[in-house]
């Protein structure tokens, strides 16, 4: 491939350098070529890293996923990169590739109870002890996590508060959902459930970290403090 002349990495400003410009600018800042520079690390005697990187990306009219197509042997055409180099680039591209593959599945909303026991079904589904979960969300009420605080036996569980709202704080939850099962299949919350939300409820609001409901799953319904008007 043809030869071209330009400045070196070594004579610009320092905030011009690849890899300087990260560290002072951060990842964003950095154009496609000046992110393969960092890649290949270095240019030729006449032709700096930059500029090698930015006649490469010209000859695939500067589409990173033709770039992710050449070959060993297609970048070794060009002056300057070697084995060594096109490795480097091509293990990149594969990277990216793997990265978008394995993007996360969009989080799911809480737009009312069903939600809550649908969201629930796969941890709680036929449990023969009971579980007390708690679901932090964002302020959109999307969910960030499913968190198991206690478990216990088939007539109960042992929850404490400082416990409940510690996972909540640490996580940077703005809002949380209770939800236990009852293996008896008894949809109804005993006298103690409703101590226990009255109670979570309370500290939630202390702690402006609203509980915005707290349902009890059974394999057949369940029963929601929300729905019901009692939270």
């Amino acid at each position: 491939m043809d030869t071209y002349s330009s400045i070196k990495i070594s004579q610009l400003a320092e905030e011009d350098r690849p890899r300087e410009k990260l560290l002072l600018k951060g990842r964003s800042a950095l154009t496609d070529a000046e992110l393969i520079a960092i890649l290949i690390g270095s240019g030729t005697p006449s032709v700096s890293a930059v500029d090698l990187s930015k006649h490469i990306l010209a000859t695939v009219n500067y589409d990173l996923r033709a770039l992710a197509k050449l070959s060993i042997q297609d970048l070794k055409k060009f002056k300057g990169i070697g084995e060594a180099k096109a490795i480097s680039i091509i293990a990149a591209m594969e990277l990216a590739r793997r990265r978008k593959d394995s993007e996360p599945v969009a989080k799911p909303k809480i737009t009312c109870s069903q939600d809550i026991y649908d969201l629930m079904r796969p941890e709680l589904l036929d449990a023969h002890v009971e579980y007390f979960y708690l679901i932090l969300l964002t302020r959109s009420n999307h969910v960030m996590k499913k968190h198991l605080v206690s478990q216990g036996g088939t007539a109960g569980t042992v929850v404490d508060p400082k416990v409940v709202f510690k996972i909540a704080l640490e996580h940077l939850a703005q809002s949380v959902i209770l939800v236990h099962n009852h293996p008896s299949g008894n949809i109804f919350p005993s006298d103690q459930d409703k101590r226990l939300t009255q109670r979570l409820v309370h500290i939630g609001r202390e702690l402006d970290l609203t509980v915005l409901d707290h349902v009890i799953f059974t394999d057949s319904g369940y029963f929601s403090f929300a729905d019901d008007g009692t939270l």
